[in-house]
């Protein structure tokens, strides 16, 4: 059965994105999804997304890494759905919808989505990194010349190391330069760099905050794809009202063959 989709990019992260509101496509064919989201013989995408009906919310996102797998949050992933969802007129500039973690608000305003993240009650700090969760897990950790710096080598053995088990974390790195911040990231489950992650940089905004890099309640990031804000509300331990913005853009549509 030929299989019609839609590809989207939020600051080069990129999706698969499907219409699968009448159940068409096969939520347990872990081999296809990896096989679309191959960048030699497939689409090519960090990622697959699900847009489902939901019997009271505007709809349900469903999200695969690229290796296959059913996974966590995935920040920019949110974003890209919620345009995906306007362009098939599902909402218009407000919904709330669930994802795997939970119920999301978002908005869209000036051509950029506002993706309401999870509360964060509490950020764990070691001695050379810091770790928490967003929706995904993920480790932040300060480098100098990030630029430079081996992120897939260096971020595939935090991963796969005794630091975090089998299931592994989601590996950012960052750098200051004056008042600017910008960060890369090794993601679990497409195992490499990504251009952007949006749990990610959720993840590096709270961060910064919390070990007082800044005072500020926004954070703007400088990622291998763009830029991305995040705003908050610190809330004792831990943030609320958590906002990641940033542009959610259509690149292409096509049908998979059969």
């Amino acid at each position: 059965m030929a299989i019609p989709f839609y590809k989207y990019q939020g600051t080069g992260n990129d999706f698969i994105m499907i219409d699968n509101r009448q159940q068409l496509f096969s939520k347990n064919d872990t081999k296809l999804v990896k096989w679309m989201c191959d960048r030699k013989f497939g689409i090519g995408a960090d990622g697959l997304i699900l847009l489902e009906n939901h019997p009271t919310l505007d709809f349900t996102m469903v999200y695969y890494n690229a290796d296959g797998n059913p996974s966590s949050m995935c920040g920019n992933g949110g974003r890209c759905i919620v345009a995906f969802a306007k362009q098939l007129g599902v909402i218009t500039d407000q919904t709330v919808f669930e994802a795997v973690d939970g119920l999301h608000e978002a908005f869209i305003k000036n051509d950029l989505v506002h993706l309401k993240m999870q509360d964060v009650s509490s950020i764990t700090r070691y001695e050379n990194h810091m770790f928490l969760n967003t929706g995904s897990p993920h480790h932040v950790q300060w480098v100098n010349d990030l630029a430079a710096f081996d992120v897939k080598t260096e971020g595939a053995l935090l991963r796969y190391g005794d630091l975090y088990g089998k299931a592994g974390s989601n590996i950012n790195f960052v750098e200051q330069t004056g008042d600017s911040f910008a960060m890369r990231t090794y993601e679990r489950g497409v195992e490499d760099e990504t251009l952007s992650c949006g749990t990610g940089a959720t993840a590096v905004a709270l961060a910064i905050h919390h070990q007082g890099k800044t005072n500020s309640h926004e954070v703007d990031l400088r990622v291998e794809g763009g830029r991305l804000k995040v705003t908050f509300e610190p809330a004792g331990t831990g943030y609320n009202n958590i906002f990641l913005i940033g542009p959610a853009k259509p690149v292409y549509t096509g049908v998979w063959p059969d």
